[in-house]
């Protein structure tokens, strides 16, 4: 699956299990590392866990495609998902406010989100 579309899928993922603060960032100018970084906050530990399971669990059943790696903790407060050319930190939003990914990775672009049909177009 082309990196791009993967981000976008983790984006839609998170959001169908209300992640909050989504942001996909465009870093493969800027690093070496991988293509893009999925940010996205939830409120508790079973908050972060629905996120991460639907972005694991649909990727895999939908797509065949499922992380190379998976680091960090619930409890910590920081999930980390390597689907290698794209990264996505799924955080408590005190971990996020402190460590400020966005800010760190302030020169990368920010990938807007698809649009979305309206119903009028989606008929058609």
């Amino acid at each position: 699956m082309e990196s791009k579309k993967l981000a976008q899928l983790c984006r839609e993922l998170a959001d169908n299990r209300k992640g909050e603060e989504i942001l996909v960032l465009d870093v493969k100018d800027l690093s070496s590392v991988t293509d893009y970084f999925v940010l996205v906050s939830g409120s508790s530990e079973p908050h972060l866990r629905a996120i991460s399971d639907e972005i694991i669990d649909r990727l895999k059943e939908d797509h065949g495609v499922i992380p190379r790696a998976r680091d960090g903790t619930l409890q910590g407060g920081w999930v980390v998902l390597d689907f290698f050319d794209v990264i996505v930190h799924i955080m408590r939003t005190e971990a996020r406010k402190r460590y400020d990914l966005e800010s760190l990775w302030g020169d990368a672009p920010r990938v807007k989100p698809p649009r979305r049909a309206t119903k009028a177009q989606a008929k058609k």
